[in-house]
């Protein structure tokens, strides 16, 4: 069953549990690094500065040693999702993501927090090369593009941190100093001197700071000759302003933007051939407004198991999920979808069940058919490339959603919703008989309605490190224990409200290199919570 793994992991440390206890992490990260080699940066082609941007969401080995979640972007969707109920694991010594599954070793001084605070800041450092190598008053048309895209970039990377770092009020910590205070800016133009006395800022110094980058983007990024689905375009730039807009609570705005981002795309949401095909589900690119793409030459995808593929498919004999880390939906979720919703064959229906049958697997040369193998309530959302479960050259070299025009139905929804608005209802309705369930009705009102907006926002975009945004921000519990749960024994807590770890800590090595962050730190939430024993 292991002969796969044990190919990749020769002199590797096997299990994640062998890293938890490492503690504290030596590795100095300041943010000044983010602007060093400014100056040389400019020597650089300006294309491939920009190639560089989309090339850091598969960035791998951002910290030294060998971390079997660091490699890139979608590794941090991955940690979002294993913090909400709507991602089970089953455990297993392959699983490198049991500490924020646990909530164990998620204060400062750890290595978990060290790898979101390092990848981001590099991704940071990544945009502002650019930024600072192309001088806006003498650049080129093709090279306003150029800036337009890292602009985007930058706030795509500084939306999701002030969102993750930003301390809110919840059950098991408190933290009155921080409370609404995100994360430092670190521009093209911060000095090292800056960066040693940057403090936290505000949730509005920050959004419009993220507003401005957006601003800039939406006006220059046509001027960008490049049209890959690996660069930002207008209808991605619409989006990340109807994305700012709802953690503003800024609804109206909202609104506008996410049907700006609908009508500008030209996309339909995904058919239901597509979703569920076995070749080509969920991992083309070209159904989406922007998302992230693997090929086979990339290191990621080289190293044959710290990939998208790898985590996501269960389907692969090369990969980690297929050696039993497998990635379900809550079966609370799953239990709530209905059977006439085609999205619900995306994961292995239990035994005996209405929908029993009607997903098709793949079958591997080395496991066998995959429809025997899995637990109930295992993803197959998330297929390898070409449908091809054995050859990690092949499987690996997939792309992954990083914005998809179903996501601006759900917040156009919900923002409509949250102003009273008549027609949230007919919005929510028409987006589910036309597209995912034509049998679908509600009778939802006022609070019902949002909550239920939200549901099938969570079911739409299951995987996709989204519904941790939406569960902070709107103060929503976590229930992990309850009757019938697939949650391993040790992270089935119950919150009263947003959780504790939502609540992203910043690292003690950026706090030893800036002053200003001494005494306005996130409290640690490790091990605040108790499992449910079924009492």
């Amino acid at each position: 069953m292991k002969t796969n793994l044990y190919k990749f992991l020769a002199g590797v440390c096997l299990s994640s549990t062998l890293v938890m206890a490492t503690g504290c992490i030596e590795e100095t990260f300041p943010t000044n690094g983010a602007t060093e080699d400014q100056l040389t940066a400019s020597d650089m082609a300006t294309s491939a500065m920009l190639w560089a941007m989309p090339a850091t969401l598969n960035k791998y080995a951002t910290i030294s040693g060998s971390y079997h979640w660091d490699w890139g972007y979608g590794s941090i969707m991955h940690v979002r999702d294993v913090m909400t109920e709507d991602m089970a694991v089953i455990s297993s010594g392959y699983d490198w993501y049991s500490s924020w599954e646990e909530n164990t070793y998620q204060g400062e001084s750890y290595i978990y927090s060290q790898f979101i605070w390092n990848y981001y800041y590099q991704a940071v450092l990544t945009t502002n090369k650019l930024l600072g190598a192309i001088d806006e008053e003498t650049a080129s048309e093709a090279q306003m593009g150029y800036l337009a895209a890292a602009h985007a970039f930058r706030a795509l990377f500084y939306l999701d941190m002030a969102r993750m770092f930003e301390f809110l009020p919840n059950d098991k910590t408190q933290g009155s100093n921080v409370e609404g205070l995100t994360v430092p800016i670190v521009t093209e133009t911060t000095t090292e001197e800056d960066a040693r006395n940057n403090p936290r800022v505000s949730r509005a110094d920050m959004a419009a700071f993220i507003l401005s980058d957006l601003d800039f983007a939406e006006q220059h990024i046509g001027s960008l000759e490049e049209s890959a689905k690996t660069l930002p375009n207008l209808a991605a730039v619409y989006g990340l302003k109807a994305r700012l807009y709802m953690w503003l609570e800024d609804y109206a705005n909202a609104q506008t933007y996410a049907r700006q981002a609908i009508d500008e795309c030209g996309l339909t949401p995904m058919t239901e051939e597509q979703c569920l095909s076995t070749t080509n589900g969920f991992n083309n690119i070209d159904c989406w407004i922007w998302g992230a793409q693997m090929v086979s030459e990339d290191d990621v995808v080289q190293t044959g198991i710290l990939n998208w593929a790898s985590w996501m498919s269960n389907e692969t004999s090369f990969g980690y999920s297929g050696q039993a880390p497998f990635v379900m939906i809550g079966a609370s979720l799953y239990n709530r979808i209905s059977d006439t919703d085609f999205r619900k064959k995306m994961w292995k229906a239990p035994a005996g069940s209405a929908l029993d049958g009607q997903t098709e697997f793949l079958t591997s040369s080395t496991f066998g058919y995959f429809g025997d193998r899995l637990e109930d309530y295992s993803s197959v959302k998330f297929r390898p490339a070409e449908g091809n479960c054995d050859d990690y050259t092949v499987g690996a070299a997939t792309a992954y959603p990083l914005m998809r025009v179903e996501e601006m139905y759900f917040i156009e929804a919900e923002a409509a919703a949250q102003q009273g608005d008549g027609q949230a209802q007919s919005l929510l309705t028409n987006f589910m008989t036309q597209y995912r369930d034509p049998n679908y009705t509600t009778s939802a009102t006022g609070d019902a309605l949002i909550n239920e907006i939200i549901l099938q926002k969570r079911i739409e975009l299951w995987g996709e490190g989204l519904t941790f945004f939406d569960v902070k921000r709107l103060n929503m519990s976590v229930t992990r224990g309850y009757q019938g749960t697939n949650f391993s024994d040790l992270t089935r807590f119950n919150t009263n409200g947003r959780p504790a770890w939502m609540n992203i800590c910043i690292v003690q090595s950026e706090k030893n290199n800036n002053a200003a962050l001494i005494g306005f730190e996130n409290p640690d939430p490790s091990d605040a919570y108790e499992p449910w024993t079924g009492q």
